[in-house]
C-alpha cells in the first residue's frame, strides 16, 4: 500500500493528527478538510466501518498475556536438551614448547598464520560477549598459553569482565615456561592452574612429550600450590604400558598438598595413533586403587556439570578423580564451548562441526549478531559424542589445535 507523501517522511498527515481516519473517506470531504471548510456527514455504512475498525484498533493495542515459562525464548548458551553453557575455553596459541604423543601428531602440524589467529583484542571482546550472555568460567588453553607473549595482559584484560558476571579464570599448561610468571598470573587475576604431567620419572617424560622437563615441571607444580591459587589441579593421561603403574605415586602427591589430580582416559584424536588396547579405563585404574588403599579411599560427592569423578584418601589433604570420557561419558552434564586459536566456535570436543567468529569480528558484525550465530551452533549440538571406536575412525583436529 502506498502511503501519503507526509507520511513517508515521517510525520502522520494533517487528517490523523486531527483524530479522524483518512480510510474511508471520500477524496471530496478529505479536500475539504484539508482546506479548512466544513465537511459532508459521512455515510452511515462509513461511520459503521470506522467503529469497527477501531475496535480493532484498541484490540490490538491491548497487552499482550505473559509469556509462560514453557514458552519463553531459551536464552542463547542453552541447547536443544536444557544445557546451560557457562563455562568457555579459549586456545590462545597453537604453539607448544613440548611434543606430546596424544596431543601432538609426531610428523609435527602446520601452524596457522598469524593473521589468521585472533588478537587480543578479538578474544576480549568474545569473551565479554559470552560473559554478557551467561559464562561464568574461562579457561585458556593451547597450545602452550604461557609462551604467549601477553598472556599476563590477556589475564588482566579478562578479569576486568568479573562486574558482568565472570566468576573465576583458569588455565591449562604444561608448566615448563610457567614458573616466572606464576606471581604476575595471580596478581593479574588467574584463580587456578591445570597442570599436565603425565609421569614423575625423567626417562619417561622425554618418551611421553619428546622433549625433557620433568623437574621442572614438579617445581612449578610446588611453587603454584604455595602460591595460594583457588586450585592447583595435575593432568595425568593414562596410556597402557607407560605410565598405568604411577597411578599411586601420583595419589600421594596429595598427602601433604592440597592438589586435585586428575587421571585422563586417553582419547582419539588425529594424529595420535589412538587404539583401545592403548586405554586404561576408569574401573580398571579404580580397581588398582582401591586395592592398595583398601576403605582409606572415599568417593567425594559429584559436583555439578562434573567431568571428574572425585576421591580421596582419608587423611590426605588433597583429592584425586578420574575423567571417563570413552567408558562413561558426562555429555549430560557438558557445559562447555571451545573458541579456539583460529576463533572456530566448537560445541563438542569430538565434534567437527565449526563456526569462525573471527570471520564475522573481521567483517563488522554486531554483538547482536555474534550472539545469533552462537545460538545457532548451540542449538545444533548433539545429546552425546559417538562411541570411542566411532570417534577413532571419525575427522577432527589434532588436540594442540583444538586447545586442551
Amino acid at each position: 500500500m502506498r502511503l501519503p507523501a507526509l507520511a513517508r517522511n515521517g510525520r502522520l498527515p494533517a487528517l490523523a493528527r486531527n483524530g479522524r481516519r483518512a480510510c474511508g473517506m471520500p477524496s471530496s470531504q478529505m479536500r475539504r478538510l484539508a482546506a479548512g471548510r466544513p465537511t459532508l456527514p459521512a455515510p452511515r455504512i462509513a461511520r459503521s466501518l470506522s467503529s469497527a475498525s477501531a475496535a480493532r484498533h484498541s484490540a490490538s493495542e491491548a497487552p499482550a498475556p505473559p509469556l509462560q515459562a514453557s514458552e519463553a525464548p531459551a536464552p542463547p548458551l542453552q541447547d536443544t536438551f536444557g544445557r546451560l553453557h557457562d563455562y568457555l575455553r579459549i586456545s590462545v596459541t597453537e604453539r607448544c614448547n613440548l611434543r606430546c604423543q596424544y596431543c601432538m601428531p609426531e610428523e609435527g602440524i602446520d601452524l596457522t598464520r598469524s593473521s589468521q589467529l585472533l588478537t587480543t583484542p578479538e578474544i576480549l571482546r568474545i569473551a565479554r560477549i559470552f560473559v554478557q550472555q551467561g559464562v561464568t568460567k574461562i579457561r585458556l588453553t593451547g597450545g602452550e598459553p604461557s609462551i604467549r607473549k601477553d598472556i599476563v595482559e590477556l589475564v588482566a584484560g579478562l578479569n576486568e569482565l568479573r562486574p558482568l558476571g565472570l566468576q573465576r579464570i583458569a588455565m591449562t599448561t604444561n608448566g615448563i615456561a610457567l614458573r616466572r610468571k606464576l606471581q604476575p598470573l595471580r596478581e593479574a587475576g588467574m584463580d587456578g592452574l591445570n597442570i599436565s604431567l603425565d609421569t614423575r620419572d625423567p626417562r619417561k617424560f622425554e618418551l611421553f612429550t619428546r622433549r625433557s622437563g620433568c623437574t621442572r615441571v614438579l617445581q612449578t607444580i610446588a611453587d603454584a600450590s604455595a602460591l595460594g591459587f583457588e586450585f592447583v589441579k595435575v593432568n595425568v593421561v593414562v596410556m597402557r604400558g607407560q605410565n598405568e603403574d604411577e597411578l599411586s605415586s601420583f595419589v600421594e602427591m596429595t598427602h601433604e598438598d592440597p592438589l586435585d589430580v586428575r587421571f585422563i582416559e586417553y582419547m582419539p584424536f588425529d594424529g595420535n595413533k589412538w587404539g583401545r588396547q592403548k586405554l586404561v579405563s576408569y574401573k580398571e585404574m579404580l580397581d588398582g586403587l582401591l586395592r592398595l588403599y583398601g576403605d582409606r579411599l572415599e568417593r567425594l560427592p559429584l559436583e555439578p556439570n562434573h567431568t571428574a569423578k572425585g576421591f580421596k584418601i582419608r587423611g590426605y589433604r588433597g583429592q584425586f578423580g578420574f575423567i571417563t570420557s570413552m567408558t562413561r561419558s558426562f555429555c549430560s552434564e557438558c557445559n562447555r564451548v571451545r573458541v579456539m586459536a583460529d576463533g572456530n566456535l566448537k560445541v563438542c570436543l569430538f565434534g567437527n562441526a565449526e563456526v569462525s567468529l573471527r570471520d564475522m569480528l573481521r567483517s563488522g558484525a554486531s554483538d547482536a549478531q555474534v550472539v545469533a550465530t552462537i545460538a545457532q551452533a548451540i542449538k545444533r549440538k548433539k545429546r552425546a559424542h559417538a562411541g570411542m571406536d566411532t570417534l577413532s575412525q571419525m575427522p577432527n583436529r589434532p588436540m594442540i589445535k583444538i586447545g586442551g
